[in-house]
């Protein structure tokens, strides 16, 4: 039998697309519950952000990752919870020349990681990424991941190194020969987002050859890409990553009614290929994670 895959699911995430679909969960108790459906599906990973319950926007406010961790742990103790540390690093150029709003939209890197080191879940994603994103600056220099690695492993956290170019894993293969993070490392590459590399199989392939040594790597698509990517990262012996964070849609035409269905077909398209989900157990071990 073929060996287990690992299903994160990306419960939120932080772009303002939440008036785009009513499935996109707002609240930490919709965002709790949302990833405890997921788990229920096949996810063994939920990776969080929070939003601002009224304006719906990304958030940082400890209150709101305190809750939501509160409420998954209470829920599915066994569930893997993987936070973001992701916001306060994007910027617009307009941001930047007007001074003020781009010194407000940088973050330190120690605030970045803030709850982190309070709530210790088990993995917590660290972006390997300086590049465009979008139409924004995706801003995290490797003095800041320096600082941000090691409160991170401080706090005993599994970092999720971030990739979306070639680039990336170079920094990655340069922080583990420095030890600035641990090795075997955790690797999730992020393909087609605009300033990324593109989601085919020419991408992927250079990307996997790339990868340190001994990795556990996962990759996820954007949009019409999701399952794509997904299946064949699973074909190339990877993990995966589906959810509303990265897409609104079940098929063409057809708007995900939740995570956990985005995840059930995730879970399907396995089967036909003889694969199955890792449970939470499983995840751990893969990992090498500590116990629920």
């Amino acid at each position: 039998m073929s060996a287990p895959v690992i299903i994160t699911c990306a419960v939120t995430g932080g772009t303002d697309h939440a008036h785009k679909s009513a499935a996109v969960p707002v609240t930490p108790e919709a965002i709790a519950a949302s990833a405890l459906d997921a788990a229920e599906a096949g996810a063994a990973i939920v990776h969080i952000h929070v939003r601002d319950p009224v304006t719906t926007l990304a958030s940082t406010d400890f209150a709101l990752y305190e809750d939501v961790t509160r409420r998954i742990r209470q829920g599915r103790p066994d569930l893997i919870i993987n936070l973001t540390t992701g916001p306060g690093a994007m910027v617009t150029a307009d941001q930047i020349r007007d001074g003020q709003s781009g010194a407000a939209a940088i973050h330190t890197p120690e605030s970045r990681v803030a709850h982190i080191t309070r709530l210790r879940p088990e993995i917590c994603s660290l972006d390997i990424a300086a590049m465009n994103f979008g139409d924004q600056m995706f801003l995290n220099s490797i003095p800041d991941l320096k600082v941000m690695a090691r409160l991170i492993r401080e706090a005993g956290v599994m970092p999720e190194l971030e990739a979306f170019d070639l680039g990336h894993l170079g920094i990655i293969s340069h922080f583990l020969a420095k030890d600035i993070v641990a090795s075997p490392p955790l690797v999730q590459i992020g393909l087609g987002v605009l300033g990324g590399a593109s989601p085919d199989a020419h991408s992927m392939s250079a990307l996997v050859r790339m990868l340190p040594a001994g990795a556990a790597w996962a990759m996820f698509g954007v949009g019409r890409h999701q399952f794509p990517v997904a299946t064949q990262a699973m074909l190339m012996g990877g993990h995966v990553r589906v959810g509303l964070e990265d897409n609104l849609w079940l098929e063409d035409g057809v708007l995900a009614e939740s995570n956990a269905a985005l995840v059930a077909k995730m879970v399907s398209i396995m089967r036909l290929l003889d694969r199955r989900p890792a449970t939470t157990a499983e995840a751990r071990a893969i990992l090498g994670l500590r116990g629920a």
